[in-house]
C-alpha cells in the first residue's frame, strides 16, 4: 500500500501508485547492504552524469564500506573489543542505509521524469523526501545547475543524518561519548579517500573530516569532496577510471594491494611490531588484512526510517552560494601516518595489557 503524506493531500493516478511501488522495491533490493549501495550509485551515474552527488555518493560510500571492515581488520580488532565493533559496524550501516534509502528513490524519480518527458516530483511526499529537495528538484528539472543539486543533496543527506543518527540518544551513549570514538578523532581516522592510477601506481587524493558530531563541518567537508572531484576535470576523470575499472569489494585492497590483503597473512604467535613506514611495508612484512565486506558482517535488518522533515531554518540555503574553491586535496602522506599511529597504538595497548599484574 503506498502511504499518503500528511503534508500534502494529492489524488494520485493507479500509474503513479504503481510508479511508487516499484521505486520503492528497486530500492529496498539495492540497499541491502554497502556494496549493493555503491554499486548502485555508480550505476546510476554512468547513465546520469549531470547528477554528480551519484558520483560523489558512490566514492564517499566506498569509504563507508572500508571503515566497516577495518573494523574487523588488523588493527582495529586489536583496538576494539568484539561488542565495540558491532556497535560502530551498526553506526556506519544505519547511516549508509538510511542516505541510500532517501536519495536513491530521488535518483529513480529523475529518470522516470525525463523518461516520461514530464516533471514527477510532485510524487516526493510519498518517499518522505524533504520538501527542501522538492523545490531543488524542481529547479533542477528547469535549470540542469549540477552544483546546485549537488550542494543541496549535501545538505539534505547531512541533516537527514543529523536527526536520526547524530542525535540519537543510542549512539550517543555507545559511540560519541565513549573513549574509542575520541581516539578515532585523534589518529585522524575520518579520512575519505579518493583513489587513481598514476604511473603504474594507485595515488591518493581526498580530505579528513574532524569532529563528525558537527553538521556544519559535515557539509562544509562534502564541498570540499566535491570541489576535489568536480573543480578538477582532470581529477574527475582519473577516479571515475578507477571506479569504472575496480569493483567495490569493501577491502583495502582494492586500491592497495602491496599494503593490504584480504587474506590474514599474519602468524598469531608473531611478536607485534611496526609493519609501514613512509607508505611502504618493512622487509619480510605481512601485508595488513582488510577483508572483504562479505566476510567482515552479514547483511544488517533495519528499523524503517524515522518520518519527520529536518528542514526549519532557511538560512541553510547559504550554503548553496558558489565558492571558487581550488582544493588539491593530497592526503597520501596524512593517510599513511594514520595507519602507523593506529599500528603503534595496537602495539602499546597489546604490550601494556601483557604486564603481568
Amino acid at each position: 500500500m503506498t502511504d499518503v503524506p500528511n503534508d500534502k493531500k494529492h489524488v494520485i493516478s493507479s500509474k503513479e501508485k504503481k510508479l511508487i511501488e516499484n521505486i520503492k522495491a528497486q530500492t529496498n533490493a539495492l540497499n541491502s547492504n554497502n556494496i549493493t549501495r555503491t554499486k548502485a550509485y555508480l550505476d546510476f551515474y554512468q547513465r546520469h552524469t549531470e547528477i554528480h552527488w551519484a558520483f560523489l555518493g558512490h566514492m564517499v560510500s566506498r569509504n563507508g564500506g572500508w571503515n566497516m571492515t577495518d573494523l574487523n581488520g588488523t588493527l582495529l580488532s586489536r583496538l576494539l573489543s568484539s561488542k565495540q565493533r558491532t556497535s560502530f559496524f551498526t553506526f556506519l550501516e544505519r547511516g549508509n542505509w538510511l542516505i541510500f534509502q532517501d536519495a536513491y528513490p530521488q535518483f529513480l524519480l529523475y529518470e522516470e521524469s525525463l523518461k516520461q518527458g514530464k516533471n514527477l516530483f510532485h510524487l516526493l511526499p510519498y518517499f518522505h523526501v524533504s520538501i527542501f529537495m522538492r523545490i531543488i528538484w524542481n529547479h533542477f528539472y528547469l535549470k540542469r545547475d549540477s552544483y546546485i543539486l549537488t550542494i543541496a543533496l549535501i545538505i539534505n543527506e547531512q541533516s537527514y543524518l543529523e536527526l536520526r543518527v547524530i542525535q540519537n540518544p543510542s549512539y550517543k551513549k555507545t559511540i560519541f561519548n565513549t573513549l574509542e570514538y575520541q581516539l578515532q578523532d585523534l589518529l585522524s581516522m575520518n579520512q575519505i579517500l579518493f583513489p587513481f592510477h598514476k604511473d603504474g601506481n594507485v595515488k591518493l587524493i581526498g580530505a579528513t573530516l574532524h569532529h563528525f558530531q558537527n553538521l556544519h563541518k559535515r557539509i562544509l567537508l562534502g564541498k570540499r569532496l566535491y570541489s576535489i572531484l568536480f573543480n578538477n576535470p582532470s581529477n574527475l576523470k582519473l577516479v571515475e577510471r578507477f571506479a569504472y575499472a575496480t569493483p567495490h569489494t569493501g577491502s583495502r585492497k582494492d586500491y592497495w594491494s602491496h599494503i593490504f590483503n584480504d587474506v590474514d597473512e599474519s602468524v598469531p604467535w608473531n611478536k607485534l611490531k611496526p609493519r609501514l613506514r613512509s607508505c611502504r611495508l618493512n622487509a619480510g612484512a605481512a601485508r595488513f588484512y582488510s577483508p572483504k565486506l562479505e566476510y567482515a558482517w552479514k547483511n544488517y535488518n533495519h528499523a524503517s526510517a524515522e518520518i519527520i522533515d529536518w528542514y526549519e531554518d532557511w538560512q541553510i540555503i547559504n550554503y548553496l552560494i558558489h565558492a571558487e574553491e581550488n582544493v588539491l586535496g593530497e592526503i597520501e602522506d596524512e593517510y599513511c601516518q594514520t595507519i602507523e599511529n593506529i599500528e603503534l597504538a595496537a602495539i602499546a595497548k597489546k604490550t601494556f595489557f601483557s604486564f603481568d599484574l
